[in-house]
């Protein structure tokens, strides 16, 4: 007779008291736990005084956030020299004046911005596992998987023209100046890779010769965005999108990027080679979750606080 072989009782449980409490801590607190990265990069003229700048990404937000949204507001207390927005204001089409009040207080200050899918598109109830599915498959967003069918209209327009009322800069595939102090500042952007609006051929030709700086921004990190930027030789690229990774595991880090940026440059501030050039490279984690996965675990809610200062 075979003998068979179960879990104790007590075993299950405590696995499962362990899964709860992990649950309630992603959920309850740390997607909650709103924190501020501090960095520096070296990419301005000799002689010139650092610039700080401010750069808020993946809100995500839900009508109702009232913690994100008075977090947001508060960061306006740093005094950035300029905001960069890198996409995915939305979660819930009901979240506009959320977020428009969000931000309010920051749009005290010049900015530039970008858009990302879950601007113009509402979120998807979704297998969490399909991330890894796609990760081993080589498919991300619309790269590789058929178009979204019945998704769901978010109303962007307003959110664009609200921004643009305050002036910031629109950089989804163009370009766009600021002058700060004397110091002229050029962008270029694209719209979001992760659903092929990028149109790199649009803003081909890299930096503007008689600008102090020059500076990329997209929503997602895809390789042939990053490849392109970096090629045409912008000292630093800015990006948002992955979350962080959203689930990470302690000590060890991301699983995925939801795109195909490797997971050791998932967030902060890393380099990126192409064509003969190195640039630097900031993702932030956001500040965010998809409305239907509200949970973060080791990879807290953030915005990046950017000193630009002087090159060696």
């Amino acid at each position: 007779m075979r003998a068979r072989y179960g879990v104790p009782l007590k075993v299950t449980a405590g696995i499962a008291a362990v899964g709860a409490a992990g649950l309630a801590y992603a959920a309850g607190f740390e997607a909650r736990s709103f924190r501020l990265r501090r960095i520096t990069v070296p990419v301005l003229p000799r002689g010139t005084r650092p610039l700080r700048v401010l750069q808020v990404s993946d809100i995500h937000m839900v009508s109702g956030q009232r913690k994100k949204r008075a977090w947001l507001q508060s960061l306006a207390g740093l005094r950035p020299d300029f905001v960069v927005n890198t996409g995915d204001n939305l979660s819930d089409p009901d979240g506009v004046p959320e977020v428009l009040d969000a931000l309010g207080p920051l749009m005290d200050f010049p900015g530039v911005y970008v858009f990302g899918s879950n601007d113009y598109y509402g979120p998807k109830l979704r297998n969490p596992a399909r991330y890894l599915i796609e990760k081993a498959q080589g498919r991300h967003g619309l790269n590789g998987n058929a178009p979204a069918v019945g998704a769901v209209h978010n109303p962007w327009e307003e959110i664009r023209d609200t921004f643009d009322t305050a002036g910031w800069l629109n950089l989804s595939n163009t370009r766009g100046r600021l002058k700060l102090d004397g110091l002229e500042l050029a962008f270029t952007g694209l719209d979001d890779p992760h659903i092929k609006r990028d149109r790199y051929e649009r803003v081909a030709g890299g930096p503007e010769p008689d600008a102090d700086l020059s500076l990329a921004v997209v929503h997602a990190p895809y390789l042939r965005s990053l490849d392109a930027f970096t090629a045409d030789g912008y000292p630093l690229i800015l990006a948002g999108h992955t979350h962080g990774g959203q689930l990470c595991i302690p000590f060890y880090g991301a699983l995925v990027t939801n795109c195909d940026l490797d997971t050791d440059r998932v967030k902060g501030l890393s380099t990126h080679r192409a064509g003969g050039n190195t640039a630097y490279l900031h993702v932030s984690a956001g500040c965010g979750t998809n409305r239907y996965t509200p949970v973060r675990f080791a990879c807290p809610p953030e915005a990046t606080l950017l000193t630009l200062t002087p090159r060696d």
